[in-house]
């Protein structure tokens, strides 16, 4: 899908929240402004780090603390620069359920986690594109309060969508309700009509065939009535088959098209006529055509995996090693990716754990920024994953870097 190009005044206007949530030790001095960037180049880091593969680097792994990471980021100018040009920012932070796992600990104070939250998003927004969008991946735990600070740092009319992720399929009977659920909260600069625009739709996965040998491919048929609450005169008439047979349009509903405009589509081949040319007309949808369907905002487990298949899989990748408790399934990542982004457009996750996220991006042929604070799991699981998936999928280099 060709993706159009959204003007910078889209994002300079949207208007601040108009409620705020308020708690200790938040930060009044971060602007939430979308004044343009004008950080100076820092000559400390390079983006270019240590090539890890490929002649050239692309994408970046980062071993470093999100915060200044995010910060380096936007002050780095020229080529390297990324600041304003990512077009996915995922981010899959603690959770804050006041657990501790394998791998991390989840026991934070709120107003620290809420202060990290508000910080980090504040950055990450000057980072993306005019026409990108921020995915937030949460549970029960924070998510009501994480939708208030996004509000406030993006706009409340900059709100897509809340997807519903099932997590599990097992049931959890220690608690009072087994969760089997997280929420993915999508915000897009531009607000949610522009960014229709330029946003991928899923696959059709509806039957095409070309029964008729149609120089124009396979396609499948429609109904060509719609629901009359609409309508005008000029579509309530009789159609007459090839055949002669006369149909009026079903009760409550109208011709999607005058007499006229179907005359024009029979006589270009478009309009179907099923049994035998007595049926009711039918339009012709041609698979070249069909540009994606509008993603639901419920994913269930057996369209985009879980965290046991993830698990699972992390599990035969490293079998020497304790798994994450709470990974995300590839399925899942690559959905986001490829709704959000087309090839060659940068994806940021600036908390990158295991590094799935860059790895799904790395297989569609995506360009990709990750940081990760622990230097052990980019070790044990980032690079080996991320080399494995450049040397299955090739493209621009990556390098890795430290902050």
């Amino acid at each position: 899908m060709g993706r159009q190009s959204l003007p910078l005044s889209l994002y300079d206007r949207r208007p601040p929240s108009s409620a705020k949530l308020l708690w200790a030790g938040k930060n009044p001095g971060v602007s939430t402004s979308l004044s343009p960037i004008s950080s100076p180049a820092r000559a400390k880091w390079d983006l270019r780090g240590q090539l890890v593969r490929g002649e050239r680097a692309g994408s970046l792994l980062i071993h470093g603390d999100a915060g200044k990471a995010l910060d380096e980021l936007l002050a780095t100018t020229g080529e390297q620069s990324v600041a304003g040009a990512v077009k996915l920012c995922y981010i899959d932070p603690p959770y804050n359920t006041g657990e501790r796992f394998a791998h991390y600990s989840d026991r934070t104070d709120r107003a620290e986690w809420l202060t990290a939250l508000h910080d980090h998003l504040v950055t990450a927004r000057q980072l993306l594109a005019p026409d990108g969008s921020l995915w937030l991946h949460l549970d029960d735990s924070e998510q009501h309060r994480a939708r208030c600070v996004l509000d406030e740092v993006f706009g409340e009319d900059c709100f897509v969508a809340t997807i519903v992720w099932q997590k599990r399929t097992t049931r959890e009977n220690r608690k009072a309700f087994s969760s089997m659920h997280d929420y993915i909260h999508v915000y897009a600069p531009a607000g949610p009509k522009a960014w229709k625009k330029v946003r991928n739709g899923l696959p059709d996965e509806g039957a095409f065939s070309n029964p008729d040998d149609d120089p124009r491919g396979p396609w499948r048929s429609i109904p060509m009535s719609v629901q009359a609450g609409h309508a005008t005169s000029s579509q309530f008439y009789s159609v007459v088959t090839p055949t002669g047979v006369h149909h009026a349009p079903p009760p409550g509903r109208c011709w999607a098209y005058t007499a006229d405009r179907l005359a024009e589509l029979d006589a270009q081949g478009r309009v179907y006529w099923p049994s035998g040319g007595n049926g009711k007309p039918r339009l012709k949808r041609f698979q070249s055509e069909v540009t994606g369907l509008a993603p639901f905002t419920i994913w269930p487990a057996d369209e985009v995996g879980d965290t046991g298949s993830a698990k699972r899989s992390l599990l035969s990748e490293f079998p020497d090693r304790q798994a994450f408790d709470t990974p995300k399934p590839l399925g899942l990542l690559e959905r986001i990716i490829e709704i959000a982004t087309d090839p060659g457009d940068v994806v940021l996750d600036y908390y990158l754990g295991s590094g799935t996220t860059a790895v799904a991006s790395q297989r569609l042929g995506r360009r990709w920024v990750g940081i990760e604070q622990s230097l052990r799991t980019i070790e044990e699981f980032a690079l080996p994953r991320l080399g494995a998936a450049w040397d299955a999928f090739p493209g621009e280099g990556f390098a890795f870097a430290q902050i």
